[in-house]
């Protein structure tokens, strides 16, 4: 029997968080050795393991070049192979992943986050159901590093609170499991940092767009994706605008 790419995806996230967790264990000569091994490896499973099971579509990974007849397959795998680099190579931080999307025609159709280091994957293989709230203010997941000022002013145009953590895949699944109500993220990022996160959260029931509320768009020919929005649907409106008038 095939697996479904739903399946699929959820089983190459999870498998490749594994060897991530392999490399991590390893005696390496520092942080940035650390980084090089990850990134590589874990590329090279991907990209074996996407032959294999889906040789006729086609992959675009962070860590590997851009081949331009992507731009005209119906299939095409958005990988990003270790999501958060930095906080991989800190050994007492959890808070890095694996994305895994895949993109056909026109629409991300499934995707899978492994958070490695905390032991489970985030897939639309089996939606969450994101936890209900409770009475709080609002919490926006933010960059730990780099901060970006458009979130500081909208944290105090609404008074809400800002949860700093580090990758982009870690950001959007905090959104998904209750622990905040919504990431916005305008410095910009490529295509593979958000395609998972934004195929589980759309699953699980969340909103995604721009910035601007205008849909994210995937395989394009430049992979750039300016800004990013994920967050509860009870929430959208009122980011939205308090986005508009920050612009």
């Amino acid at each position: 029997m095939t697996a479904s790419d739903h399946d699929t995806a959820r089983t190459l996230a999870t498998s490749a968080g594994e060897l991530l967790l392999q490399v991590r264990a390893r005696d390496s000569a520092d942080a940035t050795a650390r980084k090089t091994a990850g990134d590589a490896e874990s590329h090279r499973f991907l990209m074996d393991a996407l032959a294999a099971v889906r040789p006729d579509d086609a992959v675009l990974s962070e860590e590997g070049a851009d081949d331009p007849a992507r731009l005209g397959a119906e299939r095409v795998w958005i990988v990003d192979p270790l999501d958060g680099t930095r906080e991989f190579s800190e050994l007492e931080r959890a808070d890095w992943a694996v994305h895994v999307a895949l993109w056909e025609r026109g629409e991300l159709v499934a995707g899978a986050v492994a958070l490695p280091a905390e032991g489970i994957t985030l897939s639309t293989a089996e939606p969450r159901e994101v936890p209900a709230r409770s009475d709080g203010p609002l919490r926006l997941a933010v960059s730990r590093s780099r901060p970006p000022a458009l979130v500081a002013v909208l944290s105090e145009q609404l008074g809400a609170e800002l949860v700093p953590m580090g990758s982009a895949g870690v950001k959007a699944m905090a959104v998904v499991r209750g622990r905040a109500d919504a990431y916005v993220h305008g410095g910009g990022q490529y295509e593979w940092d958000s395609a998972a996160p934004v195929a589980v959260a759309r699953a699980a029931g969340l909103h995604t767009s721009r910035l601007d509320g205008s849909p994210l768009r995937y395989n394009q020919a430049n992979p750039w994706l300016p800004d990013l929005l994920v967050c509860r649907p009870m929430f959208a409106d009122q980011l939205l605008g308090a986005l508009a008038d920050t612009a």
